[in-house]
């Protein structure tokens, strides 16, 4: 199976972030920056880093762009630069473009030259940020969607002792565990008859309405 490929435009933290992930995930990554310094500082965590100007129309064609699977336009500094990197990421057939935009008036402008996706970095994190601290047993929230999210939970007290099928979550609670972790081990086809225990780690999907009332 081919390793996915992916292009990240821009390095500032977000870009960064997503870049290094990606190249966690197993994926070959191309990061861009305008800036050396921020080039440097990720050389050795991605596939390949250069410095170049975002906003070149020959800079996707350069990199052989008809080989990737997605772009990350992460520069949002300036509306005009993400509008030139979305419009020629469209033209040259890359098939998911997500963008960065910092208001909606951005990603609605993103959205009508070609953005597949739009995140709000700061938005997310702060909702995440809420989501940790209302709920002290939750160990990390991710966001799949707008609706819907993966949690990494303690294992509610009411479910210590009890398995996956008695307590028959999707019924019950409209949510799946997909994933149990002990320590560092981690179990992602948990045994329904397993007996849940306290020290461990529920990785739960669902929509968050359900989610919240776990």
């Amino acid at each position: 199976m081919m390793k996915k490929q992916f292009i990240v435009l821009g390095l500032g933290s977000f870009g960064a972030s997503v870049a290094v992930t990606l190249q966690r995930l197993g994926c070959d990554v191309v990061a861009v920056d305008h800036d050396m310094e921020r080039v440097n500082e990720i050389a050795e965590k991605v596939t390949y880093a250069m410095q170049a100007d975002i906003e070149n129309p020959e800079l996707l064609s350069s990199l052989g762009s008809k080989n990737f699977d997605g772009i990350v336009v992460a520069s949002s500094e300036n509306l005009e630069g993400s509008i030139l990197a979305t419009l020629a990421a469209k033209e040259a057939g890359i098939p998911y473009i997500l963008c960065k935009a910092v208001n909606v008036r951005y990603a609605e402008v993103l959205k009508k030259v070609g953005a597949d996706a739009i995140v709000f970095p700061e938005e997310e994190m702060g909702k995440k940020v809420a989501k940790n601290l209302v709920s002290a047993n939750l160990a990390d929230w991710i966001a799949l969607s707008p609706d819907y999210s993966i949690v990494e939970i303690a294992t509610p007290k009411k479910w210590v002792g009890k398995s996956l099928k008695e307590l028959d979550v999707r019924k019950n609670h409209d949510v799946n565990v997909v994933g149990i972790k002990v320590g560092d081990q981690i179990e992602i086809t948990p045994n329904p008859d397993l007996p849940l225990k306290a020290e461990m780690i529920l990785m739960i999907i669902g929509a968050d309405k359900a989610l919240e009332k776990i």
